[in-house]
């Protein structure tokens, strides 16, 4: 396997990670997922910071939520995912989501600085999909 293939798929790895409930709950997990440099542009259109997201993120969609019964709360269903390496660290995933019936387009930008391992997820958009596409 190439190193583009191989950091692509860490990528997705990482990606589908931060859909995980558990992950999206986790004080420890959630933070090694996402760069401290953070943005995401919301499909509500709401601009997300790292701190604003590592606190919201258990309670946003997909996530565990902190009450009984939050184990039937929808989930992500990712489909087409695809990448492609932009630069050496730099990998921009895109692909579509469903969840509870609604679909978003999704794009976002993966970066692993000199020196560590692990990607993060330096910027992501949601554009809502109409119900007519």
């Amino acid at each position: 396997m190439s190193q583009e293939n191989a950091d692509v798929n860490a990528a997705i790895d990482a990606e589908l990670q931060l859909m995980d409930p558990a992950v999206r709950a986790s004080r420890s997990l959630a933070p090694r997922l996402l760069d401290p440099e953070f943005v995401e542009i919301g499909a509500s259109g709401r601009r997300w910071t790292y701190e604003e997201m590592l606190a919201a993120l258990p309670d946003l969609d997909g996530g565990s939520g902190s009450g009984e019964g939050d184990r039937d709360r929808p989930r992500f269903e990712p489909s087409r995912m695809v990448g492609v390496v932009l630069a050496p660290g730099i990998v921009h995933l895109t692909y579509e989501t469903v969840i509870d019936g609604r679909r978003a387009r999704r794009s976002s930008l993966w970066r692993r600085r000199d020196g560590e391992t692990g990607w993060r997820m330096y910027y992501h958009q949601a554009t809502p999909v109409p119900a007519a596409d």
